[in-house]
């Protein structure tokens, strides 16, 4: 079975020293966003590579593989759950977008959502409505908001920026620093394609910005005009 095959590899590859590292970085502490996950200590490169040499992964046993404790193991599932929704047929990316939705508590640190949304949840809604976002980004779950955000980057890639629009107004107020980041990251990327449609939102909005989120959606802004949105000059 390839998911034992899997199992064996992050057993292999695992790193304690790089685990622990791991652990601190994603916040596993009592009361952290991240409490309790576990960690093997393995590379993102690493858990590509055990991925394409299990591609032939069947859906059931990603099912078992997402439920994971192992986080590495969960990066997996999600690396191969994309490889299937990308190379699958109509019926079978409906049905893979309806296994992410089912199973979005085991999607459950930054990471695992930012690899995946928007090349299933994104790529999936594009051009079929943006209710289901808006709805994630009301959630009272951490990690569905920030799905509800960030799989609009497949939304911004193609040109269109009203979803993100939208649901960044919704997350404003957000209290998560987490969701602060998300929003302020798409903002960027629209700025990227569109400088005067991200100029023209953050007009209208920076003044009840956290300060993170401002400070991610101005980055790439020219340092003159950084400093103006910084100081609230504009």
């Amino acid at each position: 079975m390839s998911i034992q095959a899997i199992k064996t590899a992050v057993k292999r590859n695992s790193n304690k020293t790089h685990a622990k590292l791991l652990q601190r970085f994603f916040k596993t502490g009592k009361g952290e966003y991240g409490e309790g996950d576990i960690f093997a200590g393995i590379k993102v490169p690493v858990l590509r590579q055990i991925a394409k040499a299990n591609g032939d992964t069947s859906l059931s046993e990603i099912r078992e593989l997402i439920k994971s404790p192992i986080h590495e193991e969960r990066f997996i599932s999600l690396v191969l759950l994309m490889d299937k929704y990308k190379h699958g047929t109509d019926e079978e990316r409906e049905k893979i977008f309806r296994f992410y939705m089912e199973n979005t508590k085991y999607i459950n640190s930054w990471d695992l959502v930012d690899v995946s949304c928007p090349r299933i949840v994104g790529r999936h809604l594009y051009g079929r409505g943006e209710e289901l976002l808006v709805e994630m980004a009301k959630s009272s779950g951490l990690w569905k908001r920030r799905i509800g955000m960030i799989s609009t980057m497949y939304f911004i890639d193609k040109g269109s920026f009203d979803t993100s629009f939208r649901i960044a107004e919704i997350l404003l107020r957000d209290e998560h620093d987490l969701i602060h980041k998300a929003v302020g990251w798409m903002l960027r990327e629209i700025g990227k394609k569109d400088f005067g449609a991200e100029l023209k939102f953050m007009k209208q909005h920076y003044h009840t910005m956290p300060r993170t989120m401002l400070r991610y959606a101005i980055e790439k802004f020219p340092e003159e005009l950084r400093q103006q949105f910084l100081k609230g000059e504009i």
